[in-house]
């Protein structure tokens, strides 16, 4: 006489096994991304962190989220998921160096309907390497298998970071008018607007893996080039003195970010001449006739990250970003008046 055996939750979807095989892949990775503070490694209920081993007294704690937005389509479509971790820690990281704060950790959530663990641990590797160029600890993150939420190899990212600062260090601070934005290169689309650029790649009648129209490789691998890290040279700058702010240029453009960190009655005015516009912007624009300040609202443009320095401490802080790997362009003041103002042409 046989008896039938009971559904398990392998046969509603999710492996638990599999879940514990990526752990294992990925304890290396994240192991690589100790730094002083971190007091355990992955596997733990949470995660603990030392903010007096890291070097701080009177720390204060800043925090930032975000995800990778409709570019995770690309790299789902092609398969090429290697540097999509590096644009969410990235997106996060970014955020919290222009508080003035050092990154210290990171936790990242990947959802998917079925764990491919290759496919995860590639992921997770990319966010490992985001997290060791940007000086902070990958402390562990949450996979999540939902069958019938996530369909045909689709997935979503999250992230989440942690950083601090000593309390009155915060940024902007003493922003006036005269002081000088040096805007540092981006390394293309970044992470937002994607929706955008898919809609225009659809028009082209291209597919991902076409030629670039505007550079080497194919289409697809040109959109996926990875959001530049910006944290340690900023933070280099900021212990230079003389930053007074800090802008991240993401969704909303040089037009809606940089005035987040102007004080009321001051506003930027920016000499677009002063910059070369990337390749893929003047595609994106040509392709579908897009209007310079749309394009200026949309996407950064070239210009990833503003800083707003005194004057008189400019010329040193071109240098010192420059030294530190940057591409540095003088792109305007800030002056009395309201929002951005824009001289010269980008188109």
């Amino acid at each position: 006489m046989t008896r039938e055996t009971g559904l398990t939750y392998a046969d509603a979807g999710v492996d638990i096994d599999a879940g514990n095989a990526l752990v294992e892949r990925i304890k290396p990775a994240a192991k690589r991304t100790r730094r002083p503070g971190t007091v355990a490694g992955l596997g733990g209920f949470g995660a603990l962190f030392d903010l007096r081993a890291a070097g701080y007294s009177d720390p204060v704690l800043v925090a930032a989220t975000d995800g990778v937005g409709t570019k995770l389509r690309i790299a789902i479509d092609t398969g090429a998921v290697d540097t999509i971790g590096i644009d969410l820690v990235a997106m996060c990281v970014n955020d919290l160096v222009c508080q003035g704060a050092e990154p210290l950790f990171f936790l990242d959530y990947f959802a998917t309907g079925k764990l491919d663990v290759d496919q995860a641990a590639r992921i997770v590797e990319g966010i490992a390497e985001g997290c060791a160029r940007s000086g902070c600890a990958l402390v562990g993150g949450e996979t999540a298998e939902m069958p019938g939420m996530y369909h045909g190899g689709d997935f979503d990212l999250a992230g989440f970071a942690v950083g601090a600062l000593e309390r009155g260090s915060d940024l902007p601070a003493g922003v006036g008018a005269g002081d000088v934005l040096l805007g540092l290169a981006s390394n293309g689309v970044h992470s937002n607007g994607y929706s955008f650029v898919r809609k225009v790649v659809e028009r082209s009648g291209l597919g991902w893996d076409a030629p670039s129209p505007f550079g080497a490789g194919t289409l697809g691998a040109a959109l996926l080039a990875p959001t530049r890290l910006y944290v340690m040279p900023a933070l280099q700058a900021i212990r230079a003195g003389g930053v007074h702010a800090l802008a991240h240029i993401t969704g909303g453009g040089l037009s809606e970010n940089l005035p987040r960190v102007l004080p009321e009655g001051l506003g930027a005015e920016i000499d677009l001449s002063a910059w070369t516009l990337p390749p893929v912007f003047r595609w994106l624009a040509g392709t579908v006739d897009m209007a310079e300040a749309e394009l200026l609202k949309t996407f950064n443009a070239g210009i990833g990250m503003v800083a707003v320095v005194a004057r008189d401490r400019a010329p040193a802080l071109a240098a010192l970003l420059t030294a530190a790997g940057e591409t540095v362009s003088e792109i305007g003041r800030v002056g009395e008046g309201q929002g951005v103002t824009y001289r010269g042409r980008l188109l």
